[in-house]
């Protein structure tokens, strides 16, 4: 039997990071450090890091997200980056997108839990819901898979001139790199990396931004989104 980790108090500037919710911050982590262990969503090793190397480091991806838009976090997990982000957030519109059922069951009740209106969990894979879900500005993620797998499932969820935000670590322009074609045939006209977080997390976060032009995912995707939307219409219709 695995002895219980403790929860180390919020470091100074969560606070200013989460303002007004900080206190649904606090609850979240006590959900992780509790509820997200015991149902194996997260390892007991990162109940003393949960604060720097979890909340907080997805918290600042918020400084590249624009406002008031729509927001698909792939691959979901326990909710990082999509909770953390929805908590400082409340102007984004964000679907929680994650194919276990434990874990959306998970993410189900902390969103009910923290009052989170403007978010959606959607049990399903990226592949899945393409043509049932729609279109969003931006789609987020972090430790889901390699850039160009990663780009597969998540830049066809974009709408036309959408961006993918993926919270990678020290290998990001190698990643880019190695994906580099396989970016091109998904429709992305530009990629970045980008370095958030200062003053707040050390070292800073890095983000992968990859931009798309008028067709997210291809021209493949494009033929493969237009068949799903008139199969839903077709449904709706019935």
């Amino acid at each position: 039997m695995t002895a219980e980790v403790e929860l180390p108090q919020a470091p100074p500037g969560a606070r200013a990071v989460f303002g007004e919710f900080f206190p649904e911050a606090v609850r979240y982590a006590e959900l992780l450090a509790d509820a997200g262990v015991k149902r194996g969503l997260i390892g007991p090793r990162e109940v003393p890091r949960l604060w720097e190397r979890h909340l907080l480091n997805c918290a600042v991806l918020s400084e590249v997200v624009p406002e008031g838009v729509t927001v698909c976090d792939v691959g979901s997990g326990a909710g990082l980056p999509g909770i953390p982000l929805a908590l400082v957030r409340p102007d984004l519109k964000i679907t929680l997108l994650e194919p276990l059922l434990r874990r959306t069951n998970f993410l189900q009740e902390v969103v009910e839990l923290l009052g989170l209106d403007h978010v959606t969990v959607v049990r399903g894979r990226a592949e899945e819901v393409l043509g049932s879900l729609q279109p969003v500005h931006v789609v987020t993620a972090r430790a889901v898979a390699p850039l160009d797998r990663l780009a597969g499932w998540g830049v066809p969820l974009l709408r036309p001139y959408g961006e993918m935000l993926a919270l990678k670590g020290d290998t990001a322009e190698e990643e880019i790199a190695g994906a580099r074609a396989a970016l091109s045939k998904l429709g992305v006209v530009e990629t970045e990396v980008l370095h958030v977080g200062e003053g707040v997390v050390d070292p800073m976060s890095t983000v992968v931004r990859v931009v798309v032009g008028e067709s997210p995912g291809g021209v493949r995707f494009a033929a493969k989104r237009a068949k799903a939307a008139r199969t839903s219409r077709t449904r709706r219709r019935r």
